[in-house]
């Protein structure tokens, strides 16, 4: 009996992992009846938005990792967020897309399988059948491989950054206002921050940063696009480490690898969280361990605040002066060479209507 459930358990895993690219290349199809639409303020707000509605100077955006189901989030991270939310008033931090689907679509709603997954997750919360509840990180590993595959990772990276900008201006997020997006992935949910990050920086004009909380990442063209890279790893995360080993484009035998080009740039910042591990008691968000009288999650949070005011302190809007056509700026040299370009093409566009 127990060897037919496993063969079962097999055939079953083997068909999830050949199905699991066609959520991604069904949503580029348009099957589901859903493309890239822009997003309107009329609509509806589909994410919860934690803090206040004032002025807004930041916006952080949380992926977790694979053990999400849905738009509701574990106690954990919703503790976790709110004590963000707290620690920056003026933050908009938003926590509740499901990563790994480019529908943003929960597991529980709208698919063949979502009464199996409801049962799933039940057993998950009631800490029951503990295989049925792993079929839950197994399916969103799957996306990850997915996301991670260089077939299908620009597909899945627009999907899911199409979600996260719906999300952004559904807060009040202003295209082209600059204010500076960051990205918490933690575990599988930084390989789609990755991936999402070229789509929103180009939309938004905006700088965009990866803060990885016991991420894995692959070798993705999106790193070098990160504004600000930083690496929480705790020391007893070994299955953040399994991300330096599974991915080829990390070894160091590759040395024009995306991840290998952006390390001699000085990317990630790597930050030491301790004794930490990767998920469950111990880890980056448990409220309970604790390490020189501060819990796991104080510290988590203390640190991804420090790590959002460093990145505001490079990111503040530079003063913009009009010169004459022709004439380089001043403060041309400390710009990269695309917002330098930009910045001309504006002065000439305000002449031209100064003239007329």
């Amino acid at each position: 009996m127990l060897s037919l459930l496993l063969s079962v358990l097999f055939i079953g895993l083997l068909i999830a992992m050949f199905l699991a690219p066609l959520e991604a290349l069904g949503w580029y199809a348009g099957w589901y009846g859903e493309g890239l639409s822009e997003p309107t303020h009329e609509e509806e707000p589909q994410y919860l938005e934690f803090g206040p509605s004032e002025r807004h100077d930041h916006y952080v955006v949380f992926l977790d990792g694979i053990a999400k189901v849905g738009a509701e989030n574990y106690e954990d991270v919703q503790s976790f967020l709110d004590k963000l939310s707290d620690a920056r008033p003026a933050t908009v931090v938003l926590g509740d897309i499901m990563p790994y689907s480019p529908r943003n679509l929960a597991l529980t709603e709208g698919r063949p399988l979502a009464p199996f997954w409801r049962y799933a997750l039940e057993m998950k919360l009631q800490g029951r059948r503990p295989i049925l509840a792993f079929s839950i990180n197994m399916r969103n590993l799957f996306q990850v491989g997915v996301a991670a595959d260089r077939r299908y990772g620009p597909i899945y990276g627009q999907g899911e950054a199409q979600v996260i900008l719906n999300s952004l201006i559904k807060a009040g997020y202003e295209q082209g206002s600059g204010v500076p997006i960051t990205i918490i992935g933690y575990s599988g949910g930084a390989q789609i921050a990755v991936l999402a990050a070229p789509f929103l920086r180009r939309a938004l004009d905006a700088p965009v940063s990866l803060i990885s909380l016991g991420g894995i990442v692959s070798s993705d063209r999106g790193l070098m696009e990160l504004h600000h890279y930083y690496e929480l790893r705790g020391s007893k995360d070994r299955v953040a480490q399994l991300g330096n080993l599974i991915f080829p484009g990390k070894w160091p035998f590759f040395p024009h690898s995306y991840w290998n080009r952006i390390r001699r740039r000085g990317k990630p910042v790597r930050v030491q969280m301790g004794p930490m591990k990767h998920h469950q008691a111990g880890s980056y968000l448990d409220d309970d361990s604790e390490i020189d009288g501060r819990n796991h999650q104080d510290i988590t949070v203390d640190t991804v605040r420090r790590l959002l005011e460093r990145i505001d302190r490079d990111t503040q809007p530079r003063e913009i002066e009009l010169h004459p056509v022709g004439e380089r700026a001043p403060y041309a040299d400390a710009l990269p060479q695309e917002d330098v370009s930009r910045v001309n093409r504006a002065n000439q566009q305000l002449h031209k209507q100064v003239r007329q």
